[in-house]
């Protein structure tokens, strides 16, 4: 692994597994999703990774959703837009690459593999529902997985690698990072890498601080220096795993796509105070917060004049 000199925060602003009814300030519209993505930037976020939904919070893969978000944020900032290719497991692989290939951003996500990615159990949890669609979205994930089929995965890196787009590897796995190794391989996943390790989503690796070593040392042996490493952890782990992965020379991920939570039985009121108290951590730690400069250097990104950043 590339030990970070400076530590790239990068903040997902709103995802597709939790719903409006988990939290009053999770954003919605394109509106809400855009300003909660700047303040995060303000807040030293130099990487901002995006999904879009519909005003009411239903994820939608929309490409028009996506370019009013894009459009101001890159008015605006040098950020590094980094655009899911994940979706949602309701969405086809089109759907999914749609946003990314109108906009062809400097980064996009890629999940390394077909998974059950199982969020039903927030259907336990929530007493009141805002909308109806909600409930039977969750509880379909116990029994729908989540495609990322080789093929898929390989039509996704060429088509988005056309345009100059990079990625950021998603690993829920172990095996994930083997996968990754096959398309590295075939030429298809070029050094520098960015993998970002995937914890405590029931269906891969669990939120245990020895699995997150564990991954680094595979990484390590199946990479050597050709890769960047950052981490988070869904849910009350995010700020444990973000510090883990700092200390251990890596980077971090911080947002309310992953945790609703800045504390104990505290919900996070925004993304930015997310990136404020990772922030607090990684410079107590000694190291400094990355640009997005810094994080174009590091990931060898194409640059802001090209495209979308």
């Amino acid at each position: 692994m590339r030990t970070a000199e400076k530590v790239m925060i990068t903040t997902a602003v709103t995802g597709s597994v939790n719903v409006p009814s988990q939290s009053p300030y999770l954003p919605l519209s394109a509106a809400q999703v855009t300003e909660a993505a700047l303040a995060a930037i303000e807040a030293g976020s130099a990487i901002v990774h995006l999904h879009a939904r519909q005003p009411d919070g239903r994820p939608t893969p929309s490409p028009e959703v996506f370019e009013e978000i894009v459009e101001p944020i890159t008015a605006n900032t040098d950020a590094v837009i980094n655009i899911t290719t994940g979706g949602s497991s309701a969405m086809t692989m089109e759907q999914r690459l749609a946003a990314a290939v109108r906009l062809r951003p400097e980064l996009a996500s890629m999940n390394m593999g077909t998974m059950n990615f199982v969020y039903a159990g927030i259907a336990d949890k929530v007493t009141e529902w805002r909308h109806d669609w909600e409930e039977p979205y969750v509880r379909a994930t116990y029994s729908k997985p989540f495609l990322n089929t080789f093929d898929r995965i390989e039509h996704a890196l060429r088509t988005l690698g056309e345009f100059g787009t990079r990625f950021e590897y998603e690993c829920y796995d172990i095996g994930h990072l083997y996968s990754l190794a096959y398309f590295v391989d075939k030429g298809l996943a070029k050094p520098p890498l960015m993998i970002q390790g995937v914890f405590g989503v029931l269906g891969g690796i669990g939120a245990d601080h020895e699995n997150l070593e564990h991954m680094v040392r595979i990484a390590d042996k199946l990479f050597g220096d050709d890769y960047t490493f950052s981490a988070f952890a869904a849910g009350r782990d995010q700020l444990s795993f973000g510090t883990h992965s700092a200390w251990l020379g890596g980077h971090v991920r911080v947002g309310l796509e992953d945790s609703l939570w800045i504390g104990k039985g505290r919900l996070a009121e925004s993304n930015a105070q997310q990136v404020r108290k990772i922030r607090a951590v990684i410079e107590d730690l000694g190291k400094q917060i990355a640009t997005p400069a810094d994080a174009r250097a590091m990931l060898a990104l194409r640059g802001i004049t090209d495209g979308v950043s």
